[in-house]
């Protein structure tokens, strides 16, 4: 049933921040203490909040760690992590240390190149209509260069064009594809700018109409490779790195499993994409596109034990990030971040999140595995629903710890020992 109000409000854009927070507190029935926790911005200054996104009432707050022990192409770094997921930055750090034979996890990424997209529909011909398209190669790649003299002027810019045919429940379209090395940006703007640019002699070319004018986040130019080889005795011995080869073997063969799988992969790039403001949803995106390239899902790494007794990992996936423009230089943290990373490019950057991946998933195949991926989960719960429950100081670690000790962790039982506790109670 209709609750008689609407939520069909005119410029709500552009009402005050003030007024904004009032019409949402008068909806939803806020309280003042709730209002007030919406405010608190913390260390997003409110003025750029507003400018990131329309429509702020308030900000959310992330814990920011940092994962210890990680040896990448024979450099330490310490790796920023933003997530609120209970063990994934203590799992990462565990897993990095196992990983730090040799030169640590190696690492390799290649051209920082995008793809931009325009779909040209309506046309007639089209593979003749292709053919033209690369006659005028040079033509498109000139006009799109001068859409950003600066990117060009730092050694990127328009790199090649390739064109499709591709077809359709409609009928064929001409699909062209602008490949744009955007250097040390994402390169969203960049890209969408030129594609934009060029759409009109695309469409003169072939007198179709271009459609979609935009980048593509399956970004498979800017693939990321990490490998790691360790001796088995640094992951629990012989037998703890069969099975975690079995472990890869049964994601290989069911999609079900590798979807989980590359969760867990997932668990650690996304948390420094996070902490270094990256477009987290483009990366998820191209990375599950990655995995069912062959018609099938697949896991994005795989282990294996060698002849010589050292387990060896492989994870491969496209990066879409920047260290230049966007929430990358705008949001302070990000900056805080970045500067922790001590990364000089978004190359560098990439090859960093694709270790972290790697190593994250180290750490939960090897939880699965050996003691069961709950128990160190569920030991970093307890600390959560001690909290929630209201234990503060010391106090937290002992209810979590005796949780942990009669395994039952649970809200109800936290909530029990707290009480217990603050009524003098030895718990």
């Amino acid at each position: 049933m209709s609750s008689g109000r609407s939520s069909r409000i005119e410029g709500f854009y552009k009402l005050p921040y003030e007024e904004r927070v009032r019409i949402v507190k008068e909806w939803a029935g806020l309280t003042s203490e709730e209002v007030n926790a919406l405010a608190n911005f913390g260390n997003l200054p409110r003025d750029i909040g507003e400018r990131m996104i329309e429509n702020v009432i308030g900000a959310m707050s992330y814990p920011f760690a940092v994962a210890v022990n990680f040896l990448i192409n024979g450099r330490d770094y310490l790796v920023p992590m933003v997530i609120e997921e209970a063990s994934v930055v203590a799992a990462a750090s565990n897993a990095a240390r196992m990983l730090r034979h040799g030169k640590g996890i190696v690492a390799e990424a290649g051209a920082q190149e995008m793809i931009g997209q325009i779909h040209i529909v309506n046309t007639t011909a089209p593979h003749a209509k292709a053919a033209r398209i690369i006659e005028h190669k040079q033509e498109l790649l000139d006009y799109a260069a001068q859409q950003d003299p600066i990117l060009v002027k730092s050694g990127g810019g328009p790199r090649d064009i390739e064109v499709r045919v591709v077809d359709t429940r409609k009928g064929p379209i001409i699909v062209v594809h602008l490949i744009v090395d955007v250097r040390d940006a994402m390169g969203a703007n960049a890209v969408n700018t030129m594609v934009e640019a060029i759409a009109p002699l695309l469409e003169k070319i072939t007198g179709g109409q271009a459609r979609l004018r935009v980048i593509s986040n399956y970004a498979t130019r800017r693939v990321v490779k990490a490998w790691a080889r360790t001796p088995v005795e640094n992951v629990g011995g012989l037998e703890v790195a069969k099975r975690i080869e079995e472990a890869s073997i049964i994601a290989e063969a069911d999609p079900y499993r590798a979807v989980t799988h590359n969760k867990g992969i997932m668990n650690g790039i996304i948390a420094v994409a996070l902490a270094t403001a990256q477009d987290h949803r483009a990366i998820e995106a191209g990375a599950h596109a990655y995995a069912a390239r062959s018609g099938v899902y697949k896991p994005l790494s795989t282990w294996e034990v060698d002849e010589d007794g050292y387990l060896n990992g492989y994870l491969e996936l496209p990066l879409q990030v920047g260290v230049i423009g966007g929430a990358t230089k705008v949001h302070p943290i990000a900056r805080i971040a970045l500067k922790i990373l001590g990364v000089s490019s978004a190359k560098e950057l990439s090859e960093v999140m694709a270790a972290v991946g790697l190593a994250q998933n180290l750490a939960a195949i090897r939880a699965l595995v050996t003691e069961g991926i709950q128990k160190g989960h569920m030991r970093l719960h307890a600390r959560n629903l001690a909290v929630m429950a209201g234990a503060t100081g010391d106090l937290i670690d002992k209810v979590a710890e005796r949780m942990v000790k009669d395994g039952r962790i649970r809200f109800d039982y936290a909530k029990e020992l707290v009480e217990r506790a603050l009524r003098g109670e030895q718990i």
